[in-house]
C-alpha cells in the first residue's frame, strides 16, 4: 500500500505543477491582450480625434467657400441705360424724346431698386464660435457653447457634436485654448497678440 500511495502523491503533485504553470501562462497571455486592446484603444482614440479635426477644417472651407459663391452670386445686376436718341429737328420730337428717356430711366432706376438683394451673408460656425469665446470672460465647455448659439441663432440647427469638433479645430489652429477640469473639457479664446508699438527715432542734429 505505501508503493501505490507514494505513485499517487507522486501524480497529484505532477497535477499540480501543471495546472500551476497553465494558470501562469494564462494569466500571463491575459496581461498581454489586455496590452493590446489597450494600444488598439490609443490608436482608435487618436484617429478620432484627427477624424474631429478633418470634419470641422472641411466644414470651415465648405462655410468660407460657401460665402465667396453668395458675394459672387449677390451681385445687382443694373439694366443699362437706353441711349439717347438723336436730336430731332422739330420741337414737339424733341419734347416727346425727352419725356421718353426720362421715362426709361426712372425704369430702370426702380428695376435696379427692386432688383437689389436684401439677403445678409450669414456668418459661419466657426466665426459664431469663435466670437462667443471672445465675449465671455471665463472658459466654456461645448455643450455651453452649443446652447448659447443655439439660443440666439434658433435658426442654425447648431449641434453639439458639431460645435465640439469646430473647437477642437480652433485649437488646432492655436486660435483657442483647451482646459480640463476632471472629466470635462472648457475652452477659451486665444488673447490676440497686441502690436508692437514701434518707437520714433531721434533726429540726431548736427552742431
Amino acid at each position: 500500500m505505501s508503493e501505490i500511495q507514494a505513485h499517487a502523491t507522486g501524480l497529484t503533485s505532477q497535477y499540480i505543477a501543471q495546472v500551476t504553470g497553465d494558470l501562469e501562462r494564462n494569466v500571463k497571455e491575459q496581461e498581454r491582450i489586455s496590452a493590446e486592446i489597450e494600444a488598439l484603444q490609443e490608436q482608435l482614440g487618436a484617429l478620432q480625434h484627427d477624424h474631429s479635426v478633418l470634419v470641422s477644417m472641411q466644414e470651415a472651407l465648405g462655410g468660407a467657400n460657401a460665402v465667396a459663391e453668395a458675394d459672387t452670386t449677390a451681385a445687382p445686376t443694373v439694366p443699362r441705360q437706353a441711349t439717347a436718341e438723336p436730336r430731332q429737328s422739330t420741337p414737339k420730337k424733341a419734347a416727346a424724346t425727352s419725356a421718353k428717356t426720362t421715362a426709361s430711366k426712372k425704369g430702370a432706376a426702380k428695376a435696379s431698386s427692386a432688383k437689389a438683394p436684401t439677403t445678409d451673408t450669414k456668418p459661419t460656425l466657426v466665426n459664431l464660435i469663435r466670437g462667443h469665446l471672445e465675449q465671455q470672460s471665463e472658459p466654456r465647455s461645448a455643450t455651453e457653447v452649443s446652447a448659447a448659439l443655439t439660443q440666439a441663432h434658433p435658426d442654425r440647427g447648431v449641434k453639439t457634436t458639431v460645435v465640439r469638433t469646430t473647437l477642437e479645430g480652433l485649437v488646432a489652429k492655436s486660435q483657442a485654448q483647451r482646459t480640463k477640469q476632471g472629466s470635462s473639457v472648457f475652452y477659451t479664446a486665444t488673447p490676440a497678440s497686441e502690436p508692437a508699438t514701434a518707437e520714433p527715432q531721434q533726429e540726431t542734429v548736427a552742431g
